[in-house]
């Protein structure tokens, strides 16, 4: 019998890329509300119940909500792709390749909490330098990116597309998390092993898909790592054998003048760079990927292949 996939929040811009990529699979069966009784909370609560894995694309309250629907239901896992769970120590955080143990915790869990494109990008970037020893856990990391305007959602993608709304933005980039309090920043910092917090700067391009995600540091303050190439074995260490995260050699890295945020679009790739000039002390870790890809959808439809014994 084919799993039973019902996707919460399917019109989303997160849930229609899975959506579309579960169409093509013939090993699944997708449960979907028509359209007609999408706002019936019965008939939700009934697809919930009936289904072997949930997806839930949804805004945190109301991923909560489904959660508790499902409350005292063991026979439906889930997959919850907002911020509402990713730091609770009962969700398995669904970065595969965050470590090697990883993949096996995603795989016998039965919630698990899908990363923030951000965190993504930063913890496959930081972890592996804190577990080798190379950079302190209290190091006063920054991470600086950009994504495109589909990681805001629909309402967002509205506002840079449709000229005529009265919310327009015109710009061709702009910065917001002003504050310095955005939510992906526990993420970071429970996933990335650091005791403080991460300074996190986010922006916005006037791109749909696409993301970069730096992190520069100062050699000098980093414990046995004195060179570009030692920053780059860690990671390298980290990720061998992995077909997803690819850490690109620093020459190739050191024949670029140029990154484009858009380089991995339409994959479920994530890739690490290691930039800077040797004796200068100071190194730029950078990484690429889709935001609707190994940032979102792309992640989620890994994490339920692996939930689910799948192999795709």
């Amino acid at each position: 019998m084919k799993p039973k996939i019902f996707i919460d929040g399917e019109h989303g811009t997160t849930g229609l890329q899975i959506r579309a990529r579960l169409a093509e699979r013939s090993d699944l069966e997708v449960l979907s509300i028509p359209e007609a009784d999408r706002r019936d909370k019965d008939i939700r609560a009934d697809f919930l119940k009936s289904a072997d894995l949930a997806i839930l694309c949804l805004p945190d309250d109301a991923s909560r909500e489904a959660v508790g629907i499902l409350e005292g239901n063991n026979s439906t896992r889930i997959i919850d792709t907002s911020t509402a769970h990713r730091v609770h120590p009962d969700w398995a955080y669904g970065f595969a390749e965050m470590d090697g143990s990883q993949r096996a915790r995603i795989a016998k869990a039965r919630l698990v909490a899908n990363p923030g494109c951000y965190p993504t990008g930063a913890i496959a970037l930081v972890r592996p330098l804190v577990a080798a020893g190379l950079l302190p856990s209290d190091y006063p990391v920054t991470v600086n990116a950009i994504s495109g305007y589909t990681g805001g959602g629909k309402q967002l993608v509205a506002q840079m597309e449709d000229e005529a709304r009265p919310d327009h933005i015109g710009a061709p980039h702009f910065l917001y998390g002003l504050t310095l309090t955005h939510k992906h920043i526990p993420e970071m910092q429970l996933y990335g092993l650091l005791e403080r917090r991460p300074i996190f700067s986010p922006s916005v391009g006037r791109f749909a898909q696409g993301m970069l995600v730096q992190v520069p540091l100062h050699l000098a303050d980093l414990k046995g790592a004195r060179s570009l190439g030692d920053i780059h074995a860690a990671l390298a260490a980290h990720y061998e054998g992995q077909d997803i995260v690819q850490v690109v050699p620093l020459a190739d890295s050191a024949k670029l003048a140029r990154l484009d945020p858009t380089e991995l679009n339409d994959t479920d790739l994530l890739k690490l760079y290691v930039f800077g000039t040797e004796g200068q002390g100071q190194v730029n870790l950078v990484a690429v990927l889709d935001n609707l890809g190994k940032g979102a959808s792309g992640a989620a439809v890994q994490n339920m292949d692996l939930m689910l014994g799948l192999k795709h």
